[in-house]
């Protein structure tokens, strides 16, 4: 049987090594095509080195040189740039592309990888926050199946069932390292502290979106445009154990959940095998170890960034694409020590308001809210700490 080839497009963060892990432990059925990251050279040039792709790319085109060198013996190519990532994802032989940069950077290749007609499996959340309509629309057009690859999405989706709509979505929250955090001592964590994730080992900015809990207000954005449903059909439940990882609730009022270990390797593994569930060496989910199972309401005043992610759904428009481009400068702001943990929200909802609102953007308009947005909330930090 011939192998799947896969473009891992983020290989040397969190989602992407962990996908090699999955196509290391079925080398019979997948094959990395290509590897992309945006700075990590010597990680990249040691996965190509184990994995030999056909190609690897490398963001910044300042390292290109950096990464020619690490490679000179090897048979692969190599490139630099964003446009080069954007190319490559058409290539031929690709079957699935795993579109895991990190933020806004993913939405252009997962656009023409779709165009490409590529199965996308899909983890990075910020192309479905930022032009959630446009994706969706080009999938159905190209009629490309867009794979969840988000723990929580990845449960939603395996619990849908055929001809049976969705009355609700639960959407489950770890709650992040600070859920017993009262607001005044908000005012003073450091991004030490916020980047020790009680449940889950991921990349720094995610982490971070975690701790502030934006990362489940984007994820609410995504449910709606994946799933088909409206934000009010959508619920999102701080459940601390991260044990059901979401779970559906159909018109007859049954309620259908996934379970498991908090492990990414079996969202990714099942997004390359769907439908197939594959033999797997992870963890396994023993109940009787677990003592309780426990869900609570978030609260909306302490964790301002959810709130304020609702109001952006419900704008609508580019308004999810100006607080995803706002809320990028403050975590980068926040782990460089240039505002505080609450100060994020503070930077997000002004630029917010001061970024011109579209009812019904184009990419092109999307664009350029992007480019306001980070230069309104960038001129902002001077302001506010």
């Amino acid at each position: 049987m011939k192998r799947k080839q896969i473009a891992i497009l983020g290989s040397t963060g969190s989602i992407g090594t962990q996908a090699l892990q999955v196509i290391e432990d079925h080398p019979d059925l997948y094959e990395v095509y290509a590897l992309t990251a945006h700075n990590s050279v010597d990680l990249l040039a040691k996965q190509a080195r184990k994995f030999h792709p056909d190609c690897v790319i490398i963001a910044n085109e300042d390292k290109y040189v950096e990464l020619k060198g690490l490679l000179k013996d090897l048979p692969i190519k190599v490139y630099a740039g964003a446009d080069a990532i954007n190319e490559m994802v058409s290539a031929d032989p690709i079957d699935i592309v795993l579109a895991s940069m990190v933020g806004y950077a993913g939405l252009r290749p997962t656009i023409e990888a779709i165009k490409a007609r590529k199965t996308i499996a899909l983890a990075n959340k910020e192309t479905m926050v930022v032009a959630g309509e446009i994706i969706t629309a080009l999938a159905l057009q190209y009629n490309v199946p867009i794979l969840p690859v988000d723990s929580e999405h990845s449960a939603i989706f395996q619990c849908l069932e055929r001809g049976n709509p969705i009355e609700k979505i639960l959407l489950t929250a770890s709650g992040g390292p600070f859920r017993n955090y009262t607001l005044e001592q908000l005012k003073s964590v450091t991004k030490e502290q916020a980047l020790k994730h009680p449940n889950w080992k991921m990349g720094a900015k995610i982490t971070i979106d975690s701790a502030s809990m934006m990362n489940k207000g984007f994820e609410v954005m995504e449910a709606k445009w994946l799933f088909g449903v409206s934000p009010e059909k959508i619920e999102v439940l701080v459940h601390p154990q991260s044990v059901v990882h979401s779970a559906v609730q159909f018109q007859d009022g049954a309620v259908k959940a996934q379970l498991g270990v908090p492990d990414m390797r079996l969202p990714i593994q099942y997004a390359f095998s769907y439908p197939i569930r594959l033999q797997s060496s992870f963890d396994r989910l023993d109940l009787f170890k677990i003592q309780q199972l426990t869900f609570e309401k978030p609260d909306l005043k302490k964790f301002r960034n959810l709130a304020l992610a609702y109001e952006a759904i419900q704008a609508g428009g580019n308004m999810p694409c100006i607080i995803n481009a706002a809320n990028e400068v403050a975590v980068d702001a926040f782990l460089h020590d240039r505002i505080s943990f609450l100060g994020m929200s503070e930077l997000i909802e002004k630029t917010m308001q001061k970024t011109q609102f579209m009812k019904s953007p184009t990419y092109e308009d999307y664009v350029q809210t992007d480019e306001d947005a980070r230069s309104i909330a960038k001129d902002m930090l001077n302001i506010i700490k």
